[in-house]
């Protein structure tokens, strides 16, 4: 198999399970060394990786707190020596209500780490990042940062100010060396659109029949567009919002 990313070091933030899991994995196998990123160890990611030969390793960490990352990213260079690329893909769903009944509680537990754990991410990757000279990120947003949903307020919220987020640091760091870009899924096989159906008591089948291509996507299928977001293959794309939804969007 080719190795693009050979001797490469990558930052998985969520990466214990679902899309997180699936790039973490995928970035190993075209060759990079892989900080595993989440608050919760789920030992199969770096297992999966190691017996397949590559290198990784874990790093418990809540994205919301200044202290957690900036170690996330200390540990990450400690350990590997460098840092090439990052998919900050930490996130929560939270609570769903509309708008006149969502909580205060609610909005600071998502917007802590859907957009401060972004922000945060960000600010201690591109600090190395600059020593380098060359480096590229990732934000994980949503096609829920493209339209609207009704019911989730809040994380749609969020998600819309992670693409302003992308957009911002990509102007900033555009002659840096350092591209920054973002990937918007759409309905995929994980856990959280499997919460998401049981709040909101919405069937998977009612679900894909809103779907054009007829089905849910899959965490491979996510994870195969941020890799190439990080490739030399997108090197004239920055500030890009990536929606991978299978035409929810486009109807």
């Amino acid at each position: 198999m080719e190795k693009p990313f050979q001797d490469k070091v990558a930052i998985v933030t969520g990466g214990s399970f679902g899309i997180g899991r699936a790039t973490s994995i995928l970035f190993a196998q075209r060759g990079a060394k892989v900080a595993v990123v989440d608050w919760v160890e789920d030992p199969e990611t770096v297992n999966n990786i190691k017996v397949a030969g590559g290198e990784a390793i874990f790093i418990k960490c809540d994205v919301s707190k200044d202290s957690d990352v900036r170690n996330m990213v200390e540990q990450t260079v400690s350990t590997f020596g460098r840092l090439d690329y990052a998919f900050n893909n930490a996130g929560i769903e939270g609570a769903s209500a509309p708008t006149h009944e969502a909580t205060e509680e609610n909005f600071e537990k998502v917007i802590g780490i859907n957009v401060k754990g972004v922000w945060l991410c960000m600010k201690y990757e591109i600090s190395h990042m600059l020593q380098q000279g060359k480096g590229a990120i990732v934000n994980c947003s949503s096609i829920a940062g493209v339209i609207g949903f009704p019911g989730i307020p809040i994380y749609t919220a969020s998600k819309h100010a992670v693409i302003g987020l992308t957009k911002t640091a990509a102007l900033e760091y555009a002659q840096s060396g350092i591209r920054v870009n973002a990937v918007c899924p759409g309905a995929i096989q994980t856990a959280m659109i499997d919460r998401f159906m049981e709040k909101n008591k919405v069937s998977k089948e009612s679900m894909v029949a809103g779907e054009p291509m007829g089905r849910f996507g899959e965490p491979d299928e996510i994870a195969e567009a941020a890799i190439w977001l990080c490739s030399d293959a997108s090197s004239f794309t920055t500030g890009h919002a990536m929606v991978v939804d299978g035409g929810w969007v486009a109807r």
